[in-house]
């Protein structure tokens, strides 16, 4: 179940190599192979990544200053998706062309419109400031996935998961599983989703903080994030020493993450994320040391999930058993079905 009028992420903008390079980049989005670069200007272009005339992907051809030469024929295209030349024809004929996509370059993230071009919104773009803001620093990361999105979108929506994935790498105690959180609906007007609030008090640090700094007590932790359509976390997460008053952060582990997912296919998918903490820890090491854990633990829910679609029985989705644990997924993908009717039925 895809949303076609939104935005997804294609890349993080440095894998979009500069102009005078002369590099092409092209990655899968929604089954569509997009190829995506720079002009001469810096303005990013997204072609669909096939030509016209046999469906040679134009990546494999090259730039000619902003225009792409398809390397098997030799038709050239500028950035408009218009062919220019044909070889041996005095003029291209008119309907050679390839599909333009909308795209913009937000806080680092590339977002790519996969819908009508008309109804492309900058205020449907996600807030992923923390991606680029000079008072968070972090590591940008990427993962693919053999696995249909909608499994790390369920896996994102529950966090009880970190108790035993995660047991010792974010995780670190069984009640954040036994937390029960509170879920409400985020209806902006340009952003759809859920708000997922877990907090749980009084329990040991987890591995991962220890790397901040040592701690000789409890902590009070939080989870705080929206998920919104059409798959695009944004949280805000920490935990503080349980003797400190709850507006005393002076020795608390504070932390923003931006993770969004964008289907490559109906079985594999793309998974962009960073985790940032306050530039105002100068320990340089320790946004390496936030990458390790990020990217350790990321490993363990990609292995759980690649095992359980492996597992997964043809009428698996209605053999399942909902529980408590289900919630905010539930609702997430229902309020998806409701947006996916929607876009079919027309505005």
């Amino acid at each position: 179940m895809w949303l076609r009028n939104c935005w997804y992420v294609i890349a993080w903008d440095h894998e979009i190599p500069p102009a005078d390079e002369g590099k092409l980049f092209t990655r899968k989005v929604l089954g569509e192979p997009i190829l995506v670069y720079r002009t001469s200007g810096g303005e990013f272009i997204a072609l669909e990544d096939r030509c016209c005339h046999r469906h040679a992907p134009l990546s494999a051809g090259r730039r000619e200053g902003n225009d792409i030469r398809c390397g098997y024929h030799g038709l050239k295209f500028n950035p408009a998706g218009m062919c220019v030349e044909v070889p041996g024809m005095d003029s291209p004929p008119p309907k050679a062309c390839v599909k333009r996509y909308p795209v913009i370059c937000k806080n680092k993230w590339v977002f790519v419109w996969m819908g009508d071009p008309e109804r492309a919104r900058e205020d449907m773009l996600p807030d992923n400031f923390s991606c680029d803001h000079p008072g968070w620093i972090n590591i940008p990361g990427y993962l693919h996935y053999d696995t249909p999105y909608l499994l790390i979108c369920d896996n994102l929506l529950d966090f009880s998961h970190l108790s035993y994935v995660h047991e010792k790498t974010l995780g670190g105690s069984t009640a954040i599983a036994q937390a029960r959180p509170i879920i409400e609906k985020v209806d902006t007007g340009g952003q759809r989703g859920i708000k997922v609030t877990r907090r749980v008090p009084n329990v040991p640090p987890p591995p991962f903080y220890q790397r901040f700094r040592s701690f000789d007590e409890n902590l009070d932790r939080w989870f705080i994030y929206d998920f919104l359509l059409p798959a695009t976390l944004l949280m805000n997460s920490g935990g503080r020493p349980t003797s400190d008053a709850p507006d005393n952060l002076a020795r608390a582990v504070r932390l923003h993450s931006c993770q969004t997912l964008t289907p490559e296919t109906e079985t594999s998918t793309h998974y962009f994320f960073q985790q940032s903490h306050p530039a105002e820890v100068e320990d340089q090491s320790i946004k390496e040391s936030i990458f390790k854990s990020l990217t350790e633990a990321f490993n363990e829910d990609r292995d759980m999930i690649t095992a359980q679609f492996t597992n997964l029985a043809p009428d698996a989705e209605e053999r399942m058993m909902p529980l408590h644990f289900d919630a905010a997924l539930i609702r997430f993908r229902r309020m998806l079905a409701e947006e996916f009717s929607r876009e079919k039925t027309g505005p």
